[in-house]
């Protein structure tokens, strides 16, 4: 799941960024308001986590602009303004959720994979497709009653096919929410992680569309492994 951190204090973002990379977070990290809202309007994001005092333009400018546009991506404030306006403030302006520093990291990732569940329309904390499950806090997966061992880029990829079942996705939209700036990606990682999911999976989990992309087998859906 790719995140945009927008945090200006150095020492904090990096600790960040580390935290929720641990807990299988695609971390870009911006540090000012201007190359916040560059980013949202040039590239795609799971949740966005927004401070509040940046340098350019501040986080409630930002978050107000991201709105006016209609874009829905998630935001969550991370700010040390606890004050009770502040708050209101933040959630009246387009935030999602609104949390006070010091975080624990372990929050954080909660909040960010409820905030990413909602804006799919879920409320189950699990991933299913039929006989194969995943746990995107846990980071496990099963098919059937058998655990699945996937690397961390396996896993990711489908946890994106699992919270989109229906819905074909392109290797451009599949290498965005894969990989972060400045990860080098080779021309064909996507059809190499399909390939080493079939294997493990069986060959007829993730159907190709020719031109358009993967999508996950629909008549998989009904429980067969």
């Amino acid at each position: 799941m790719r995140i945009l951190l927008v945090e200006d204090d150095s020492l904090l973002g990096d600790g960040l960024r580390a935290g929720l990379a641990q807990s299988g977070f695609r971390v870009d990290w911006v540090p000012d308001g201007v190359a916040a809202d560059l980013a949202l309007t040039t590239e795609s994001f799971a949740a966005v986590v927004l401070d509040w005092n940046l340098p350019r333009r501040d986080g409630l400018s930002l978050l107000q602009r991201l709105r006016e546009r209609r874009d829905a991506t998630p935001v969550l404030m991370l700010t040390a303004r606890d004050a009770l306006d502040d708050r209101v403030a933040g959630l009246d302006a387009g935030a999602d959720d609104y949390l006070v520093k010091p975080v624990a990291i372990a929050e954080l990732a909660a909040r960010l994979r409820a905030l990413t569940r909602r804006a799919a329309g879920r409320s189950d904390p699990l991933l299913r497709h039929g006989a194969l499950q995943l746990d995107p806090a846990a980071r496990s997966a099963r098919l059937g009653d058998a655990p699945l061992e996937l690397s961390l880029r396996e896993f990711d990829l489908l946890a994106l096919l699992l919270a989109q079942p229906g819905r074909p996705l392109s290797r451009e939209q599949i290498e965005n929410a894969l990989y972060g700036w400045g990860e080098e990606v080779e021309s064909n990682a996507v059809e190499v992680h399909v390939h080493h999911l079939r294997k493990k999976l069986g060959p007829d989990w993730i159907k190709t569309l020719r031109g358009v992309g993967y999508l996950l087998d629909p008549a998989r859906a009904e429980g067969s492994p």
